[in-house]
Formats: structure tokens, C-alpha cells, sequence
């Protein structure tokens, strides 16, 4: 059986820009995070909880 490969992307980046140009840390700051971590985040250099990831969902009025 073979093993496909799922890559699990964001848009965070993105929906800051939407949403009036918000930065790194007005959105660290809504989900309870250090702005290092909504980069490290944006970057796919850290993969965050599903609570963070449902907080950063929830800050920009998405689903997962």
C-alpha cells in the first residue's frame, strides 16, 4: 500500500494582510502567543497546537 505524503499549509500570512494589514503581534497578542511564534508559525518552521490553531482560526472567523 502506498504512503501519500500530506502537506498541511497556512494562510496566515495572508488573512493578516486581509484583515487590515494586522500584524504578527496584534494577532499573537489575540491568540495568547509571542509574535516569534505566529512567525515561526507563518514560516512552517513550528507546527501549533490545535488549540493555537483553532484560536488563530477563530481570530480571523475560520474553520481548520
Amino acid at each position: 500500500m502506498a504512503h501519500e505524503h500530506l502537506t498541511i499549509t497556512n494562510t496566515i500570512r495572508e488573512l493578516r494582510f486581509n484583515a487590515s494589514q494586522m500584524t504578527q503581534q496584534a494577532l499573537a497578542d489575540r491568540v495568547g502567543v509571542s509574535r516569534q511564534t505566529i512567525n515561526a508559525i507563518e514560516a512552517a518552521k513550528y507546527a501549533p497546537s490545535l488549540e493555537v490553531a483553532f484560536r488563530i482560526a477563530r481570530a480571523f472567523g475560520k474553520r481548520l
